[in-house]
C-alpha cells in the first residue's frame, strides 16, 4: 500500500501506563505509527510487549495516558460509537445458545438493522468465510477453525472498514492455521478491508502482511516497521522462497535487537 493512501490509524507519541499496587506499569511508550487504508499490518513481539494493548486502545477498550491517536480521523471513542471497526478476539467468543446466524446477527440487532437487511448481511458474510450451509448450527457443532471463521463473519457483518484481530488463530493446530491464513488473505482481497493483526508467529506475520510492526518488550515500543516486498498472490509455498526467508530473518533480527534481558 502506498504512503499516499489515507491514514486509518495514526498514533503519535502514544503512551499508556497502568497504575498498580506495585507501582506504575508502562505498557506502551512513545508509539508512532500510521496504518494506511487497505494495509494488512501485523504486530509481533514477545508476550507482554503491548501488541494487544495497542489494539485495545484503537478500539477504545483502553485509554491512552498521553500522546495522540486517531481512527479514521476520529478519537477512538468516536470511532467506537460510529462502529468504525470490527474486533476478532483470541477465542471465538460465540454464544453457545445462539445458532451461527444468530451469533452473526448480534451486532446487527444491537445496531437496529431491519430483519431483511440482517438476513442479507448474514448470508453475505457466511459466504465470505466459507460457512454457507452452517447458519443453523450451534457453535459446539463446529470445529475450532470454523468457530473462528464465524467470529470473523460477525465482525464483518456491519461492514466496518477496519478489522482488528487479536491473535485469532493462536490456539489452532498448524494445518488449520495454514488454511485460515490462506482464507484470510482471500477475504482481505475481496473486501479491501484494513486489517490490524496481532500474532506471535513470524511465518504468519510475513505471509499475511503488507507491513510488519516489530515491538519491544515492555514498555512496548515500535522497534522496526518492515514493508513487505512479497507479491499480493501468495500460495503457501511462498514461505520457502529466499524473499520470504529474508523478510522473516529481518523480523527475527528486529525481535532480538529490541529484546532487553534486564528486569
Amino acid at each position: 500500500m502506498t504512503s499516499s493512501a489515507p491514514s486509518v490509524v495514526s498514533a503519535r507519541n502514544l503512551c499508556l501506563t497502568y497504575e498498580t499496587n506495585d507501582g506504575p506499569v508502562h505498557a506502551l511508550s512513545n508509539v508512532d505509527l500510521d496504518v494506511r487504508k487497505g494495509d494488512f499490518v501485523s504486530f509481533i513481539g514477545p508476550s507482554g510487549c503491548g501488541k494487544t494493548t495497542f489494539l485495545r486502545v484503537i478500539a477504545d477498550l483502553e485509554r491512552k495516558t498521553s500522546g495522540d491517536i486517531t481512527v479514521n480521523g476520529m478519537t477512538p471513542e468516536e470511532a467506537r460509537t460510529n462502529r468504525a471497526y470490527g474486533y476478532v478476539f483470541q477465542a471465538a467468543a460465540l454464544y453457545p445458545w445462539r445458532t451461527i446466524e444468530k451469533n452473526i446477527a448480534l451486532p446487527l440487532e444491537i445496531m437496529g438493522y431491519a430483519k431483511s437487511d440482517q438476513a442479507k448481511r448474514i448470508e453475505q458474510t457466511l459466504d465470505l468465510v466459507n460457512l454457507t450451509g452452517f447458519a443453523h448450527k450451534y457453535p459446539w457443532q463446529l470445529s475450532g477453525g470454523m468457530q473462528q471463521r464465524a467470529s470473523i463473519a460477525r465482525a464483518l457483518a456491519f461492514d466496518a472498514d477496519l478489522l482488528l484481530m487479536d491473535e485469532p488463530f493462536g490456539a489452532l493446530d498448524e494445518i488449520v492455521r495454514d488454511h485460515l491464513n490462506e482464507a484470510l488473505l482471500k477475504l482481505w482481497k475481496r473486501t479491501n478491508k484494513t486489517i490490524c493483526f496481532v500474532t506471535h508467529s513470524i511465518p504468519e506475520a510475513v505471509y499475511l502482511s503488507t507491513k510488519i510492526v516489530v515491538m519491544s518488550p515492555r514498555p512496548g515500543r515500535v522497534t522496526d516497521v518492515i514493508e513487505s516486498t512479497l507479491p499480493h498472490e501468495r500460495p503457501l509455498g511462498i514461505r520457502e522462497t529466499p524473499e520470504f526467508l529474508e523478510i522473516a530473518h529481518r523480523v527475527r533480527d528486529g525481535l532480538r535487537a529490541g529484546h532487553s534481558y534486564e528486569e
